[in-house]
């Protein structure tokens, strides 16, 4: 029986999980307490499977917990009070938001409104740039697959315009070995990911690495929304430039006009019709929420930090609530009031949130909060100081994490990813004296950099299905993309940029 290459490496870390968590169990470890000692056995099958999925990620983030109260490491109010962490319901909220963005065709009307604009035209390289565009913007809200899949249809129907224009002009292409075709669906995943990076809620390993930040360093400076904006919004102009330039580089155009594709946008706009009451609702339930989370520094700006106006704002109006005010508006906010039709549904809503992704976030923070608790994070950050020297670099430190992030990503899961760098690296940065926040934003931004494989993130999943991405050509792209984007912008530029928000040293 042949076995693929998924099916071997399901089955290699369903055997070698276990296997692996035996072993550690019963070898003696020195330094270790035997909660900890304990836990690092079940961290390793945890591990292991997060990264190989023999199950389902979400599962094994479930598994974690319940079996570190089977085994006696921790209570069981210990092991599932991560579960309800606020950061959750941040991520619930956004996930709300982001639906009834999807359900009323707010996404969709952004979308086509940018690649409708006068600047873009019928130029193949406007049009490339304006895909990608629409993409990041989306996706700083929507969810990255969520988006891809938005986008995925529009960029299908731009090149049938291109196909059908060449076959007036008497030329007969083959989109699947056609060099712009390539371009225009890579640039459709790798926005959709570069777009994430922009906000706490665009993609999982943003709010994982601020949730592991208040719950393992506390004593650092919270991240506020507003802050995060600010490299988040950097990071994804940079990114976003040198995807543009690479991409464009290696699948040029080679027509100056595409005949069909301004009419093709804009039989797309014209069907969208006028904005609903729906999609007004919408806008100002996400309005809402932007605005209460932006709020805090704009009154930094004119209050004391430690003043009663922010006091009060910071205890009743928390970036969580925040999210929550906003995704619970669209139950309340009436599209006819007679017949009691509402912005969203209930069922609508349900669907709209990614549990998956919320047990996921759960669980890691459930398993690093007991690897601190334990004293097992602190093990492996004096390892890991023992290893680097007495006084290592700070840059050295934050750039090993960052290419392991990065390196990762690119085989599994970027929330896995995260899930697992997380405790380790902020343990480590504690136990040598460093602030931790620059080495979990270097990890949180590096596992959105994972551009080389089709199973590093559901976009680029979404975009190699089209059979116009050959694998070979997304490999090199994303090489390339993810070297630069590491190396002169990751490590060196927002590095700085984070340090010099937040004033740490």
């Amino acid at each position: 029986m042949n076995y693929s290459t998924e099916q071997i490496r399901k089955m290699t870390g369903a055997v070698l999980g276990p296997l692996c968590a035996i072993v550690l169990w019963l070898m003696p470890i020195d330094g270790l307490s035997e909660q900890a000692h304990h836990l690092l056995a079940v961290m390793s099958l945890i591990a292991i499977w997060w990264i190989t999925e023999p199950i389902a990620i979400p599962l094994t983030s479930l598994f974690g917990p319940t079996l570190c109260v089977i085994l006696g490491i921790v209570p069981i109010k210990d092991a599932y009070d991560q579960f309800a962490n606020p950061m959750i319901f941040l991520f619930m909220g956004g996930f709300l938001l982001a639906k009834g963005m999807m359900v009323n065709g707010l996404d969709k009307r952004i979308a086509y409104g940018i690649m409708s604009m006068k600047w873009v035209g019928d130029s193949p390289r406007r049009i490339f740039l304006a895909i990608g565009l629409a993409c990041i913007l989306c996706s700083g809200w929507v969810s990255n697959t969520a988006t891809a899949a938005m986008m995925f249809p529009i960029s299908l129907g731009l090149l049938e315009a291109i196909r059908e224009m060449m076959a007036e002009n008497g030329k007969t292409i083959d989109l699947k070995n056609y060099k712009y075709a390539t371009g225009l669906m890579l640039m459709t995943a790798y926005a959709c990911s570069i777009g994430g990076v922009m906000t706490p809620i665009g993609t999982p390993p943003n709010i994982i690495m601020i949730g592991f930040l208040q719950e393992l360093a506390p004593q650092a400076p919270e991240i506020s929304f507003f802050q995060w904006m600010i490299w988040g919004t950097v990071a994804m102009i940079l990114y976003f430039i040198i995807a543009s330039v690479v991409l464009w580089r290696l699948f040029p155009a080679d027509v100056d006009h595409i005949k069909g594709a301004k009419e093709f946008i804009q039989k797309s706009v014209d069907s969208l019709g006028e904005w609903t009451r729906a999609q007004k609702n919408t806008m100002i339930a996400f309005s809402t929420a932007f605005v209460l989370w932006v709020a805090p520094s704009v009154l930094g700006i004119m209050y004391d930090v430690d003043s009663d106006v922010m006091k009060f704002y910071d205890s009743h109006f928390p970036e969580a609530i925040a999210a929550m005010i906003g995704g619970l508006m669209l139950f309340f906010l009436p599209v006819n009031v007679k017949t009691g039709e509402m912005t969203m549904t209930w069922k609508d809503g349900i669907e709209g949130i990614e549990w998956g992704t919320l047990l996921l976030f759960g669980g890691g923070l459930a398993m690093g909060s007991m690897m601190y608790d334990t004293g097992l994070s602190a093990w492996i950050g004096n390892g890991l100081k023992e290893a680097l020297g007495n006084n290592p670099s700070e840059w050295l430190f934050v750039g090993v994490f960052s290419v392991a992030a990065l390196i990762m990503s690119e085989l599994t899961s970027h929330t896995a990813s995260t899930n697992l760098m997380a405790p380790i690296a902020i343990g480590a940065a504690l136990s040598l004296g460093f602030s931790p926040i620059p080495v979990a934003i270097g990890i949180a931004l590096a596992s959105s950099l994972g551009f080389m494989m089709p199973v590093s993130t559901p976009p680029n999943a979404i975009v190699y299905a089209s059979g116009y991405v050959p694998i070979t050509k997304m490999i090199k792209s994303g090489f390339i993309i993810d070297l630069i984007g590491i190396f002169l912008v990751t490590i060196p530029v927002l590095m700085l940029l984070v340090k010099y928000v937040m004033g740490v040293d």
